[in-house]
């Protein structure tokens, strides 16, 4: 079994994980430490259990409004290679977002590590 250490706002976490599944759980990690970074610049000083209750809330409504997006493709009468193109098309932009989330989750961590 893997374990990856994951930072959100400077605070280690051990998660455990599949063999093979580190680096995107890693990236998963960068994502949410992104988002807690917007979120804590947007709303000021927060606890950290109402920040991760706020992340929680964003990426849910990000899913949210991706399986939507899905549903009314697939009830406009899009056949299955539509539906899949659009799945795929969406699970590109959530990669997307949970890389730049993971890169900004790593240049906090290099800040917290530095000198």
């Amino acid at each position: 079994m893997g374990q990856v250490s994951i930072n959100i706002r400077g605070r280690q976490y051990q998660i455990a994980c599949d063999d093979g599944q580190e680096a995107h759980l890693a990236r998963l990690g960068r994502y949410l430490d992104q988002r807690a970074e917007q979120i804590s610049a947007a709303a000021g000083s927060v606890s950290d259990a109402l920040l991760l209750v706020m992340v929680s809330l964003m990426v849910a409504d990000e899913l949210a409004d991706t399986s939507a997006e899905l549903e009314s493709l697939q009830a406009a009468g899009g056949n299955a290679t539509q539906a899949r193109a659009a799945r795929e098309e969406a699970e590109k932009d959530v990669v997307k977002v949970v890389n730049g989330l993971a890169e900004r989750i790593e240049r906090i961590a290099a800040r917290l590590e530095g000198p």
